[in-house]
């Protein structure tokens, strides 16, 4: 197997990333935080080259869902305590702004509102720093096993980087105190019942469970799925009468926008030819 695995190596083009992994699949786009040895914390490095992926992925039309996720057994343990920290202490005001805004751009500036849906998988630990692009994601599988931690208060710091105000929007009230408070870890089907993910499933079936949830969203129109979205995560600030007005603007611009018409489709195939049930299954797209 050695030479033909080489040939194989030989023939793939170098990746200009040295901290993630991008791996494409039937319209998927696994993006994998690549530092291992060091549970995946996130250094100044990784996130400009995060930044630089998700750009990359945003334009590539043969990705239509972008999974994040980490290498071996951590999803991240959050930033580089020494790479981001103790390094950077010494920097000028400039540099620890720019590297400040480097990690802000990617975990939750671009991420949370990105074109595409995206899907946290977290396969293990998943500390601190590591809350914010886990909660940008529009959706969240978790393994049981996995291991999540808010324990900055063991630190002696308190949980920023907009840690705490990502926190604040997903998990419910009394249960964030408590984990910011303690520093205790918690488990995946804890994280579903606070609100922090989606789902949690045995560490055995996660992907296979991720890339279920990836194909349903692939299925979906995808200018619709960005709109709602995004609609959603912009009207929590909202009052119920700008609420609607915003609404009503955004379902008016989805439907100038959609180049696959799936509204007229959709009230067609429903009204007028009742080939189907619209609250048991979607409309056909290729029809």
């Amino acid at each position: 197997m050695g030479n033909g695995s080489n040939n194989v190596e030989a023939t793939m083009p170098a990746s200009p990333y040295t901290t993630v992994l991008i791996e494409r699949d039937e319209g998927i786009a696994w993006v994998t935080l690549n530092r291992p040895e060091k549970r995946n914390a996130m250094s100044p490095t990784m996130n400009r080259e995060m930044l630089d992926v998700l750009e990359e992925l945003e334009v590539d039309d043969s990705v239509g869902v972008v999974v994040l996720t980490g290498a071996g057994e951590s999803f991240t343990a959050g930033m580089d305590l020494k790479e981001y920290f103790r390094e950077t202490d010494q920097a000028s005001a400039p540099e620890k702004m720019r590297i400040r805004r480097a990690a802000g751009e990617w975990q939750w500036r671009k991420l949370r509102h990105y074109p595409k849906p995206t899907i946290a998988m977290v396969n293990g630990w998943c500390f601190g720093g590591g809350f914010t692009p886990l909660i940008a994601c529009d959706l969240a599988v978790a393994a049981d096993e996995a291991t999540f931690g808010l324990s900055e208060i063991n630190w002696g710091i308190i949980p920023a980087g907009n840690v705490t105000r990502a926190v604040a929007e997903v998990m419910h009230h009394k249960a964030a105190l408590y984990y910011i408070m303690t520093g205790e870890p918690f488990g995946g089907q804890i994280a579903v019942q606070t609100g922090l993910v989606t789902e949690s499933v045995p560490r055995e079936k996660l992907r296979a469970r991720t890339r279920e949830l990836a194909k349903v969203l692939l299925g979906k129109n995808p200018t619709v799925l960005r709109q709602a979205k995004n609609a959603f995560k912009r009207i929590g600030v909202m009052d119920w009468d700008l609420a609607e007005d915003y609404l009503g603007a955004k379902a008016e611009q989805t439907a100038a926008q959609d180049p696959e018409k799936g509204r007229t489709k959709g009230m067609t195939q429903f009204l007028d030819e009742k080939s189907i049930r619209p609250g048991l299954q979607a409309y056909r797209r290729d029809a």
